[in-house]
């Protein structure tokens, strides 16, 4: 993992459970406890919205002993209706745009 960002007052423009996909998309086998670092959470709120995402089907996991292993459905429409027609995909290919790059170029700011 790159490190924790800095944590943040305010209002933002992705919710939680957009950040918690984009890091499984980055790492489809991150622990919860990486997970809630790097999106500013706590573990029972990770889980909670792991949870949420199973449920509706945008996420799966399989275990192997002590580790999971998540499957993002990409294919699956977000669900606001301002976004209708929107996959999953076409949301992540913005969020998780190569990290290396934002690692090399900070924004400044």
């Amino acid at each position: 993992m790159v490190g924790v960002p800095a944590s943040h007052t305010g209002w933002t423009f992705i919710t939680s459970h957009a950040r918690v996909l984009a890091v499984i998309a980055d790492n489809p086998n991150v622990r919860i406890r990486d997970i809630a670092a790097r999106c500013r959470l706590t573990e029972r709120a990770v889980a909670r919205i792991i949870s949420d995402l199973e449920k509706d089907g945008y996420l799966s996991h399989t275990r192997d002993g002590r580790t999971n292993t998540y499957r993002i459905d990409p294919d699956k429409v977000l669900r606001h209706p301002a976004e209708a027609g929107l996959s999953v995909a076409s949301l992540l290919s913005l969020l998780v745009q190569d990290e290396t790059d934002r690692v090399r170029k900070p924004v400044a700011q």
